[in-house]
């Protein structure tokens, strides 16, 4: 993805398009590019906005959950934000959540796309055999319906990150973050029409964890795409981008 990386204090993020705002999160060993499709289709009439979020490089007390909304909070500060939609996936959806439950004046609508907040499966509390390749590539393979998804160049990236002790670390820590925040109780405090979207072969948060979100948030709809992993705007673009699309559309229309 070809797009300047901007900076403002201590905050990294793309900053592409114009008109209302949609703030797009990544999830843990994600990155910005995994929404490259939706940024490409959405910035002739949005604004979004892609933080990298400092998951591998925050003091090691503040790496968990608390520590991302704050940078969140921080950023949309930082930038006057206000009115906008946040689209969070896997760990960046729990996120988006807490700043939804914390900040609903300024969250229009939110898009949740294979979040945790419930139940997750990835590399759980500890990674073992994290420096056999092979085993890392599994792993990493296991977010997508097509395997062939994770290349070697995403093999590698995520294989550095867990075999580098510090990065390690706050990853594990973010984990175990995740797996303690459990937002069922929480839920139902969401005012916001919420859309969740999940793909049908999700084996990191499964279909039965996009159902209990949907029992559980009150102004919810699910959507589903098929041959579809735990990344939708990665595996599946054209898809997710119409669901989103029409999601976009129908805010506005209850405005």
């Amino acid at each position: 993805m070809k797009y300047q990386v901007c900076t403002a204090g201590h905050h990294h993020f793309l900053d592409e398009g114009n008109g209302e705002v949609l703030i797009l999160l990544h999830g843990l060993f994600g990155h910005p590019t995994d929404f490259e499709q939706t940024v490409a289709h959405f910035s002739a009439r949005y604004r979004l906005i892609v933080p990298i979020l400092p998951l591998y490089s925050m003091p090691q007390e503040r790496s968990n959950l608390d520590g991302m909304l704050q940078y969140l909070e921080s950023l949309t500060e930082l930038l006057g934000l206000k009115d906008f939609t946040l689209v969070g996936n896997s760990l960046g959806g729990h996120v988006a959540l807490l700043y939804a439950l914390r900040h609903p004046e300024k969250v229009t609508g939110l898009v949740l796309t294979g979040s945790s907040g419930l139940f997750e499966k990835a590399y759980g509390e500890t990674m073992p055999r994290r420096s056999d390749y092979d085993y890392v590539q599994a792993k990493t393979r296991q977010s997508f319906f097509n395997p062939d998804m994770a290349g070697k160049a995403l093999v590698d990236e995520v294989f550095d990150i867990v075999n580098n002790r510090e990065q390690a670390r706050r990853v594990l820590s973010m984990v175990k973050s995740a797996v303690r925040n459990n937002l069922s109780a929480d839920l139902c405090h969401l005012h916001s029409p919420v859309l969740l979207i999940w793909g049908k072969n999700d084996n990191i948060t499964p279909a039965d964890v996009a159902e209990e979100f949907h029992k559980l948030i009150p102004h919810s709809e699910l959507r589903w795409i098929d041959a579809c992993g735990h990344i939708p705007m990665m595996e599946q673009p054209e898809a997710f981008n119409k669901l989103l699309e029409g999601f976009l559309r129908s805010l506005k229309q209850t405005v």
